[in-house]
């Protein structure tokens, strides 16, 4: 490919939409501990927390859209985080309804 032809083409990623169970929300508060206060797209206000495993690799700022599963119980209350997208994929994500906040 030419250097030209490759600045034309767009590059193109999958983006993580919620699937059955998960709602997108936006970090409002960082409570400390690995616990964030998150504004889902529902309406509720969970307070959330960053799994070990996310904890130690990716780093979630006020602002930052993420994904949540509400827990099994108090699930209008707590839940877990299960991923953290970047501006460009909430960007898309808002584009096509998926926060409707």
């Amino acid at each position: 490919m030419s250097k030209s032809n490759q600045n034309n083409q767009q590059e193109y990623r999958r983006v993580r939409t919620p699937k059955k169970g998960e709602i997108p929300g936006v970090v409002e508060q960082i409570m400390g501990h690995g616990k964030l206060k998150v504004r889902c797209a529902d309406g509720f206000v969970r307070m959330t927390r960053i799994p070990g495993k996310m904890k130690k690799r990716i780093w979630i700022r006020e602002g930052d859209v993420i994904l949540v599963k509400p827990w099994d119980f108090q699930s209008d209350e707590k839940g877990d985080v299960i991923w953290r997208y970047t501006k460009t994929e909430s960007n898309w994500l808002e584009r096509k309804g998926y926060l409707k906040m």
